[in-house]
């Protein structure tokens, strides 16, 4: 006889009355078996009676001066920030364009339910493994024009069958794009260029403090041209170990962002193709994208808004 047909008689004799350690006994049923199974029977009644809908959604969110915006209209901003600049947004930056440009005070969580509905969520990044870091941490970072990083990113033109080059300054504090160079080649002369050009822009050229240059190994870096220049302009420049770019991992992120949002949509045709649109993204990147590291500023703001010294636009060919 199996344990719930037990049971079962167990329940029945119990209820006329008979007493239940005789019962238990003569069936073969541990004390703690049965009164684990009528607790079960007890807990699961009561969660079916006390099971709650929970609070209705209200249908509307309000704007910082109290109106209510109906969640058709937020849905229809939403929409309408996904076709534009806020296409590579995820739930917590929409959630920012919405409090920043709209005015609307909305819950991430609630935009995060409308973006499911929309099946418009964007698709999430693979974590990898993390490794135990055997390198030295970075050094403390406080105002821009501290530490810059410069690398070379590669794309291709399927149209004329050649690889173009992007050499980037990012400045890692504000996350500026300071000065990029675009061409069909990329040597340690375009590489010097950038970095005067970057300098120029920020008005830095000819102060005594100057960043420090964070670069890789390329042979850009390591040309005479470049080291000589860097000397004569008094910056340090500082090279990562072989095999190490997470020590320049911030312009490595950044050129990510630049295939992921940009490149991997295009093929392009010829040079001129490749130079526009990296040109909008440089555009886009530093004037309209948000970033949740700098508080949700463009890196434009952001520098703006921590910086107010007098630029000098000048560039100097060395």
């Amino acid at each position: 006889m199996g344990l719930s047909r037990r049971l079962e008689i167990a329940k029945k004799y119990i209820k006329q009355g008979y007493k239940i350690t005789l019962v238990l006994k003569i069936l073969k049923i541990n004390r703690s078996t049965w009164y684990y199974n009528q607790n079960k029977q007890k807990y699961t009644q009561k969660n079916k009676k006390q099971k709650s809908k929970g609070r209705p959604r209200p249908g509307y969110s309000l704007n910082k001066k109290g109106k209510k915006i109906k969640d058709e209209h937020i849905t229809i901003m939403i929409k309408k920030e996904i076709a534009g600049d806020s296409y590579c947004y995820g739930y917590k930056k929409i959630t920012k364009v919405l409090n920043k440009k709209y005015k609307i005070i909305i819950n991430k969580k609630k935009v995060y339910r409308i973006l499911k509905e929309l099946k418009l969520l964007k698709t999430q990044r693979r974590r990898k493994k993390k490794h135990p870091k055997r390198i030295a941490k970075n050094r403390t970072i406080t105002k821009s024009n501290q530490l810059w990083e410069t690398d070379i990113k590669y794309g291709y033109i399927p149209g004329i069958k050649k690889f173009f080059y992007i050499l980037s300054v990012i400045d890692i504090f504000d996350k500026e794009i300071i000065d990029y160079h675009i061409g069909l080649r990329c040597t340690g002369k375009d590489a010097k260029q950038t970095v005067i050009n970057a300098l120029a822009k920020r008005g830095i050229l000819n102060k005594k403090d100057k960043p420090i240059v964070r670069t890789d190994n390329g042979t850009q870096f390591t040309s005479n041209i470049f080291k000589y220049t860097m000397d004569e302009l008094n910056v340090c420049h500082e090279l990562i170990p072989v095999r190490t770019p997470n020590k320049n991992a911030h312009i490595e992120s950044f050129h990510n962002l630049l295939q992921d949002e940009k490149l991997k949509y295009y093929s392009f045709r010829t040079f001129k193709e490749a130079y526009i649109a990296v040109y909008e993204y440089m555009n886009y990147y530093n004037n309209r994208r948000i970033h949740g590291s700098i508080d949700y500023m463009t890196p434009v703001e952001f520098y703006n808004s921590n910086n107010s010294i007098f630029k000098d636009n000048l560039v100097l060919s060395v």
